[in-house]
Formats: structure tokens, C-alpha cells, sequence
């Protein structure tokens, strides 16, 4: 079940078919009835005995699997909010994925029907260094959101590149490249977790962090202005093909991880600290420089002052990336964010990505199968990606891979701190 269950979800139906029997040929029509048929039966399998569905809705959903009303059941048996009577009100609940401008990832979400507690937030009008766009600002940016303008898209919307005049110059002056990031006003949920990360990016400043410039309200729907990262998410550079593409070399890696993860040191070195709560590969854009910026803070929490581990409502991320005592008892710590940065440095080692159904078996979940590895020197470079063409530091690799080796620790007290990690890594990358 742990295999396939992040193959479902009710935000990417075609996600799936990466775990549908290979006989079954299906058309469209079809694939939607068997993506319901995946979808009861993860809700079926829902940890907590409480709220997996009355076989009355498994039956009446099976029965008319395309329907609305199913549709907006089904998202709610997934997360948690199904109640035993057929007048509870129902609500779209949102996985919690990231972005890279825009990403769309295996995502879970899991709880009770409260709504998620988020970093806390103020009334975003009450943040004077942002700049209020109007809608028709929004219009000429992208050209009316055309289609061509689409950087991505996600659970959240889409993201468009833009062009916005920079109001220190005068009329006419120059313009400047945007992303801008349009949520979808049908989820509150979605419009709350928004909020909490423009309120973030309105209160928290550091060279590591994207930079926001601003946001719009218009007809119910969000809209915010980021400076546009030239190339893109690390997720598309370790894991994408094609000639637009290059292997990034061993010491651009080094680089990246240590920006992303003083990102991550500062907030949780913050009076009372930040827990990001959903680290990984496609959170990470790259400016011109390949310097890394920490993106999409919808998820993040704020953490105990004492060190002490936080119970959360709700447990949201992304499968492969979240920390096991997160998943397991809804416990999440400062230190929950140090093992999905260790996932991310066993993507870096290996070019392999934390989940892919494709690989053959013992190899499909990638920190199962690299932590014997880890531990022995030998075989280092038989696991290294074998796009960097063997060029790379031996002893930074094996520096690197028993780093990732702590990150890893079942235990959360066993891991390092973010500040003890990011000082490895530099520590590494000045070796010579």
C-alpha cells in the first residue's frame, strides 16, 4: 500500500495510471471510472478507522462515478471531512503540493475537517512594502493571461510570466519579468494557506527567500507578484531531459543546496521558529546565477520556541519528502525539516527522483533503498548520478552522502540542526 497510495490523489487523475493494471485498455470515459475505483478505495484505506466512508456513499459513489456530487465527496473522504450524515456540509479540501512557478507533485493531505492551522496571519493590507496592483495592471502583464504566458501549473492555479513597469522609472520606462500566481478562488482552504504565505513573504526578508512585490484581489481571486526566476526549479534541472536542459556540475549543486538550506536555518532560527513543512527539490528556483530561493511557504507552521515537537491537525506534504514520525503520529518538528532536505541531498547524490514508479522494485522509494549505501564508502560512486560523468570530489561525495545519512535518522533528535548542516556543506565546498 505505502508503493502505490501516493499515486492517488484527487488533484491529478492521469498521476495514477502509473499503478493501473497494463491490460486494462482504457479511453478517456474510462480512465475516469477507474481513477474513482482508486480513489474509494485510498479513502477505504484511510488510517484513522473514523473516517474512511459508510459503505452506503462507496456503493452510491461507484455506482455514478462521474458525478459532481461524488467528485466533491470523494475530496472530502480523502481529507477527512466526510461526516456520517448526508446533510453535513461538504467542502473541497486542497492537497498540499508546491510550486516551482508552477509544480504539481503526489501530494497528501490528512485529518480532521478543521481547517489547517497555518503560519499565523495579520491583514496582508497591513504590510506597506508590498504594492497593491489593479487587475488591469495584471491584463497588460500578461496579455490578458494568455495561454502562451503560462509558466505552470498547480493545485493552487496556474502562473503566468509577466512584464511590469517598475514605478521607480518614469512613464514609459523600463519593465521588468514577473511571475505572477493566480490562485483558484473555489477552495477557501486554498485562499487561507495564500494568505499565510503573501503575509510570510511580506514579513520575512533574506537573500534565500523570493522575492514578492506585490498582490492583487479581484472578483474573489488572488493574484501575487514574484520576481521571475530565470531558470526555474532545481526539481527541472536534476530531473529534466532534453537539450534545453544541462546537467548541473557537481559544485552548482553544492551551491544550490547551501543557499536553500540557509534559507531553511533562518527560519528556524527565528524568535519563535518557522517550520516549512514541505521541503523538496521543486520548492528551489534558480535566478540567472543559479542562486537558489526558497518558494512556497502555503504550508508553513510555526514552531515551538522550546525545541518540543508541534501535534498538527492535519498531516499535509508530499509523499517521500515528509518526515516518518510527521506521517506516522502527526508530530512535527523544527527537525522534520531537516529530513526532507536529506531526501533532496539523496536526489542530488543520485539524480533519482524520492518516488518513481518506473525504477524496479527496491529502488522505487528512494531513501529505502540509498541508506545502506550511505554508510559504506565503497559504494558511493556506484550511486552517484551518472550525469555529472564522474566529476566530482570522491571524499565531498562520501562527506556528503553521510551527511545526507544524519539527515536521515529515524529519530529526529539524531538529525543535525540546519545550521550544523549548511556548515558542512560549506565546509565541503571550500575543501579543495
Amino acid at each position: 500500500m505505502d508503493k502505490v497510495l501516493c499515486y492517488i490523489n484527487t488533484y491529478d487523475k492521469e498521476l495514477f495510471v502509473n499503478i493501473v493494471d497494463p491490460s486494462l485498455v482504457m479511453d478517456q470515459d474510462l480512465l475516469t471510472e477507474v481513477w474513482v475505483a482508486a480513489v474509494v478505495a485510498k479513502a477505504c484505506l484511510h488510517p484513522q478507522h473514523s473516517k474512511r466512508p459508510q459503505m452506503l456513499h462507496i456503493v452510491e459513489a461507484l455506482k455514478d462515478p462521474k458525478s459532481l456530487r461524488f467528485s466533491t465527496h470523494v475530496r472530502s473522504w480523502l481529507d477527512g471531512q466526510l461526516g456520517t450524515s448526508e446533510k453535513t456540509r461538504v467542502t473541497e479540501g486542497m492537497t498540499g503540493v508546491g510550486t516551482s512557478q508552477a509544480n504539481t507533485n503526489a501530494a497528501f493531505s490528512i485529518g480532521d475537517s478543521k481547517s489547517e492551522e497555518v503560519y499565523p496571519i495579520g491583514d496582508i493590507s497591513d504590510l506597506p512594502n508590498l504594492r497593491i496592483y489593479t487587475y488591469p495592471d495584471l491584463l497588460a502583464a500578461t496579455k490578458s493571461f494568455r495561454s502562451d504566458r503560462v509558466l505552470g501549473e498547480g493545485w493552487f492555479g496556474r502562473v503566468y510570466k509577466g512584464w511590469i513597469h517598475d514605478k521607480s522609472t518614469s512613464k514609459g520606462g523600463s519593465q521588468s519579468p514577473v511571475a505572477i500566481k493566480k490562485w483558484n478562488p473555489e477552495s477557501l482552504q486554498g485562499i487561507e494557506q495564500c494568505m499565510s504565505e503573501i503575509w510570510m513573504f511580506g514579513k520575512l526578508s533574506h537573500p534565500n527567500l523570493i522575492k514578492l512585490h506585490g498582490y492583487c484581489w479581484h472578483n474573489g481571486a488572488l493574484f501575487a507578484v514574484f520576481e521571475y526566476m530565470q531558470k526555474g526549479s532545481f526539481k527541472n534541472h536534476l530531473f529534466g531531459r532534453g537539450s534545453s536542459i544541462q546537467p548541473l556540475q557537481w559544485d552548482v549543486r553544492l551551491k544550490i543546496l547551501i543557499g536553500a538550506g540557509r534559507a531553511l536555518a533562518f527560519f528556524h532560527a527565528l524568535k519563535k521558529p518557522v517550520i516549512y513543512r514541505d521541503f523538496k527539490a521543486s520548492s528551489i528556483l534558480l535566478d540567472g546565477s543559479y542562486d537558489a530561493k526558497l518558494s512556497d511557504f502555503g504550508l508553513a507552521k510555526m514552531g515551538p520556541s522550546d525545541g518540543q515537537s508541534r501535534v498538527s491537525t492535519r498531516v499535509m506534504g508530499t509523499y517521500g519528502y515528509a518526515a516518518p514520525e510527521y506521517i506516522a503520529t502527526g508530530r512535527l518538528y523544527v527537525k522534520s525539516d531537516v529530513y526532507g532536505f536529506g531526501v533532496v541531498l539523496a536526489e542530488v547524490l543520485t539524480g533519482l527522483r524520492a518516488l518513481d514508479v518506473n525504477h524496479q522494485q527496491g529502488k522505487r522509494n528512494l531513501v529505502d533503498w540509498i541508506k545502506p549505501h550511505l554508510s559504506d564508502k565503497r559504494k558511493i560512486t556506484s550511486i552517484m548520478d551518472s550525469r555529472l560523468e564522474g566529476k566530482y570530489p570522491i571524499k565531498a561525495a562520501v562527506d556528503v552522502a553521510q551527511l545526507t545519512l544524519r539527515c536521515l535518522a529515524s529519530n529526529p533528535e539524531a538529525r543535525p540542526s540546519m545550521k550544523e548542516v549548511v556548515g558542512a556543506l560549506e565546509h565541503i565546498a571550500s575543501a579543495k
